[in-house]
């Protein structure tokens, strides 16, 4: 349900948002007891501002009620994606390759589940979308269909992998 919850948010947001001249970064849905929480991400050239996330969610709110996209009640959440980034596209992967990222994996990757480094590439290898992660010189390769979450890091926190 949460990926085809996305998935349609996203089909009903993007036209919405790229009329106001930014881009759908990231989609959040997380399930709150009775309520959706649905988070939103934009960006564009010169930053979001706050009346750009209230246009925005005003806007998305009729859409969404129009289409009863959300069965009950929910809290739409539009903001810019911060510091700390959401990564999930595969423009984001190229785009910031070379910037510190944390991936946290839902299955372990040479044992590992959570990591912190250098994003080295994005590649596609057999078919299959591949990570490139530097943690202390050592390239670890992360199927991108493994990844839970992936987020710009901090440049100045310890490169390292948690089991």
């Amino acid at each position: 349900m949460d990926n085809d919850l996305k998935e349609k948010i996203r089909q009903l947001a993007e036209p919405v948002i790229a009329s106001e001249g930014m881009e759908l970064i990231h989609v959040e849905c997380v399930k709150m007891q009775t309520r959706w929480i649905i988070r939103l991400y934009l960006d564009k050239e010169n930053g979001v501002t706050l009346d750009d996330c209230g246009a925005v969610s005003n806007q998305l709110g009729d859409v969404f009620d129009i289409n009863d996209l959300i069965k009950g009640a929910y809290t739409l959440e539009v903001s810019s994606p911060g510091f700390d980034r959401p990564i999930s596209r595969d423009v984001d992967f190229v785009k910031y390759k070379n910037s510190h990222i944390h991936i946290k994996t839902g299955i372990k990757t040479e044992g590992i589940k959570k990591f912190h480094g250098i994003l080295l590439d994005y590649i596609e290898e057999e078919g299959e979308k591949v990570v490139l992660i530097d943690i202390s010189g050592k390239v670890y390769r992360i199927p991108k269909k493994d990844i839970v979450k992936a987020n710009l890091a901090d440049a100045g926190k310890t490169i390292n992998i948690e089991n």
